[in-house]
């Protein structure tokens, strides 16, 4: 068995990661969190057409199967150059349309998995203990709304018949007012109630638990790349600032802080990949939990070894470090991961 990445796969990491640096991606995180989804929309159609969409989708529905170990690839990437967007929520609306389609329900897959694929269609999902509010959803052409037995109970449709049994799958009819996060990037809002119903039942439920191990696959890929970034943007400021007439990283203190640093992301790196050829829940769980808590480590450490200036928003580092304890909470907070893991 190979435990390394192939050529193949280390050329489409470089080619992911050449396309982020020359689309400006700063510029775009900020237009994001200001209101203009122009340039994060762009940047969107290049990852579409890089194929980073098209990893979680059959062949029948324009995908190119279902390729876990490339899309935690291309998660890291997307998390090294903090591309803004619901990349892992539509991860998600994909893995779960994917997994109704083949229970029988291909009615949602046939409809929006070819556009998501393509681009053309930006996603937002919100499943059950999730609530209330769905990422992007201002910027999303569909926001899928999973409501639980315990959100229906009681309900009928209008002509008095008890609604279906098990969760329903609901594309949103609109979204509320966007709520302030910790990171502008991140555009939080209520999808409004209602809307047409795509599915139903315990196929739904299947789909949904589908769709999250894929999530936290995607979202621990961010958070390696997120990691990755800000320890190399320490390092080098650690290079060139100086106190007492040497270069503050020549300090051991200094050293000892990010080689700690270092150690997270490299523990965490494999776990990633071995999570995503097993799949396993209880190993996603673990690749989450350890990736996040990287990226929030190396986060603590660019702030402290950045000093003052770290605070400040007018440098890129910010766009990095205000995405670090949302993205580790997103998805499974590390209480919610480790107990995946204990259970097995």
């Amino acid at each position: 068995m190979r435990f390394l990445l192939t050529s193949e796969q280390l050329a489409f990491a470089r080619s992911l990661d050449a396309m982020l640096t020359a689309a400006d991606t700063p510029s775009a995180v900020r237009a994001w969190g200001a209101g203009d989804a122009g340039p994060g929309r762009a940047l969107w159609s290049r990852a579409a057409g890089a194929g980073i969409f098209a990893l979680v989708a059959p062949e029948a529905y324009e995908g190119a199967g279902l390729h876990p170990v490339e899309l935690a690839l291309s998660c890291v990437e997307l998390g090294r150059h903090a591309a803004p967007g619901p990349f892992v929520e539509t991860v998600a609306a994909a893995a779960l349309l994917t997994r109704l389609a083949e229970l029988g329900e291909a009615g949602p897959a046939k409809r929006l998995l070819p556009p998501v694929v393509s681009g053309a269609c930006v996603a937002s999902v919100l499943f059950p203990g999730a609530r209330p509010y769905a990422l992007d959803a201002d910027r999303a052409d569909a926001v899928l709304v999973v409501a639980d037995q315990a959100d229906q109970a009681g309900q009928a449709d209008q002509a008095g018949r008890p609604g279906p049994a098990g969760p329903e799958l609901r594309l949103a009819p609109g979204h509320g007012p966007v709520q302030a996060s910790a990171d502008p990037a991140r555009r939080l809002s209520r999808p409004l109630p209602g809307g047409e119903l795509l599915a139903a039942g315990p196929a739904v439920a299947d789909a949904v638990e589908h769709a999250t191990v894929w999530a936290r696959l995607a979202a621990a890929g961010q958070c390696i790349g997120l990691a990755q970034a800000l320890l190399d943007r320490t390092v080098a400021y650690v290079k060139q600032r100086t106190q007492f007439g040497a270069p503050i990283g020549s300090f051991q203190a200094v050293k000892h802080r990010l080689a700690d640093t270092l150690v997270a992301v490299e523990f965490a790196r494999p776990l990633l990949f071995g999570a995503a050829l097993s799949l396993a829940p209880g190993d996603v769980a673990a690749a989450k939990v350890s990736a996040g808590e990287a990226a929030y480590a190396a986060a603590r450490a660019a702030l402290q070894l950045h000093g003052a200036v770290g605070y400040t928003q007018e440098l890129d580092l910010s766009l990095w470090l205000r995405k670090a304890r949302p993205l580790r909470d997103a998805w499974g907070t590390p209480g919610e991961c480790r107990a995946l893991v204990l259970a097995g």
